[in-house]
Parts: structure tokens; sequence; C-alpha cells
């Protein structure tokens, strides 16, 4: 699934799709949930990050 066909899909544009996958964004929870459903993935396993891997 291309970025484009994940916005079309949940109402955004693919620039935030873009910016959220390279933590620029920090989307809503109701976002990321929309994300999850679309994709058939758990909050953890899409958003989840280790505190030592935060820079």
């Amino acid at each position: 699934m291309t970025q484009q066909d994940l916005a079309e899909r949940i109402g955004v544009t693919r620039q935030t799709i873009g910016l959220i996958e390279a933590g620029n964004y920090n989307p809503t929870i109701k976002l990321c949930l929309k994300i999850c459903y679309e994709l058939d993935k758990s909050l953890d396993e899409l958003f989840w990050e280790d505190k030592e891997n935060e820079e």
C-alpha cells in the first residue's frame, strides 16, 4: 500500500502520512486508530518506541 492509498482510505493527505512515518508529526489518537484499523495492526505494533531508541 502506498502513502497515497493509505491517506485516501483514512481521509488525510499523503504528506501527513509521510510526516508521521518520518517522526515529524504527532497524530491524534483518533488518527492513530484509523491507521491501525486500516492496516490491521495494533497501536503497539505501529507506534510504540522504546525509550532507549528516542533521540
